[in-house]
């Protein structure tokens, strides 16, 4: 028997249908002038791929309820040569109003702490790095120093806590972004350090947590779409090693926060000893401390947490390596081989369309490039890796911060201002 709908539920599942695209329309017209700001409709509507009349709809909307601004282009038409095409009006540019609301991104290391305090157009208002040592705080002490710190941070920028629409932390190591605690991270002693709950208890605002490398995929994504996109993944090689993907356009974090943990995939059983306290993970062949353990030929489970090179003494070991030395050679074959079967089973498990390289240590990429290839083609027959991209990236401090921030925006964009009766909710 066909169970057909009534008129008025089919108008009901209509109407439903409609505030759905509604919504979805107006946060990619607030993501796009985040991206291009300032810009005339007409070139917004070739940035969403929107009609003409949806984009005067909704930015018209968009104008009265505050969260951008229009301003004829005078400057333009001042600065340049008079113009057949520039005769009449002026272009109206568009663009965000700053002030709609704010986000503060909280980046956690080893003994380091970085606050970064953005406007709803994505500028940076203000960043400091309050001195902290992480590894001797406790479970009880650290949350409460972070909030201290976020609300004199927050005061000295001149903003009421109140105006800041979310907080995000980007955290190393295990992070349950259920639970909102780090369960484990070499920036701290203890396990299972929970950090949004008291926060939120704190400062009364909304938090979340997140592994610090999936927010280099979400930077890369935020600042180009159009190579960033669909299924592809960041492999983080310094300190640690990590990984971050994106899958069918979204930041994947997997049940609990917890997925691409790529540096803690065994590599070899019963290996080298990694910073998780397990052994033989590819973390322990790659990072900087497996590297320089190996060159300096400690013993194999010489503890992780008390070798940190610094970046003279790799590029020592580096320039080994180059020079022909055949130890320092081969501790970069061994790099190359745990990180090439690490991404074959990437590779074979979500088929990425590319997968991206960075990290302070990316230095050293061309000593171990050719053995990672060759591991992938020894790993996996060649329909599973052909179409995937391989390539690096310079890396850069602020992708953390960065993926932090777009990430908390997008969702504003999304859950937030998507809805014409939030358009107030953070004005002071």
């Amino acid at each position: 028997m066909i169970d057909r709908l009534d008129p008025q539920r089919r108008g009901l599942g209509g109407k439903a249908d409609s505030d759905h695209v509604r919504r979805q329309n107006r946060s990619l017209v607030l993501s796009a002038l985040r991206r291009r700001e300032p810009i005339a409709r007409v070139d917004l509507g070739q940035e969403t791929h929107l009609s003409p009349a949806t984009i005067t709809a909704i930015t018209a909307d968009l104008i009265a309820e505050g969260l951008i601004e229009a301003r004829a282009d005078d400057a333009v038409d001042q600065a340049s040569p008079p113009e057949p095409a520039r005769r009449g009006r002026p272009r109206v540019l568009l663009r965000l109003d700053p002030t709609a609301g704010y986000v503060l991104a909280v980046k956690i290391a080893f003994n380091s702490l970085v606050l970064q305090l953005a406007d709803f157009s994505g500028a940076t208002v203000a960043l400091q790095e309050p001195e902290v040592q992480t590894f001797e705080e406790s479970r009880d002490s650290f949350p409460r120093k972070l909030a201290g710190f976020i609300r004199a941070f927050v005061a000295s920028a001149g903003i009421d806590l109140r105006q800041v629409a979310e907080i995000a932390i980007g955290a190393q190591g295990f992070v349950d972004t259920v639970g909102g605690s780090v369960m484990w991270s070499p920036a701290f002693r203890e396990r299972d350090m929970r950090l949004v709950e008291p926060l939120v208890s704190e400062l009364g605002r909304p938090c979340i947590i997140s592994n610090d490398a999936n927010m280099i995929a979400q930077a890369l994504h935020e600042a180009n779409p159009d190579v960033y996109n669909g299924t592809f993944a960041v492999i983080y090689v310094g300190q640690g090693v990590g990984a971050g993907l994106f899958i069918a356009d979204r930041l994947h974090h997997g049940a609990a926060g917890s997925a691409a943990e790529f540096g803690h995939m065994n590599h070899v059983i019963d290996g080298p000893l990694c910073r998780c306290g397990r052994r033989g993970c590819i973390e322990a062949f790659a990072s900087d401390y497996a590297v320089y353990r190996a060159f300096k030929g400690l013993p194999a489970d010489a503890p992780p947490g008390d070798i940190r090179p610094t970046s003279s003494e790799l590029k020592l070991v580096e320039q080994a390596a180059s020079e022909g030395d055949p130890r320092a050679k081969a501790i970069y074959d061994s790099v190359g081989t745990a990180l090439g079967y690490g991404v074959a089973r990437l590779m074979a498990v979500i088929n990425p369309s590319r997968i991206v390289f960075t990290g302070a240590s990316l230095r050293a990429f061309p000593l171990f490039e050719q053995t990672l290839k060759a591991s992938v083609e020894a790993a996996l027959v060649e329909d599973l890796h052909r179409y995937t991209v391989i390539e690096t990236l310079p890396w850069q401090e602020d992708m953390i911060l960065n993926g932090l921030l777009s990430y908390m925006l997008t969702r504003l964009d999304r859950e937030v201002f998507s809805n014409p009766a939030e358009a107030r909710r953070f004005r002071p």
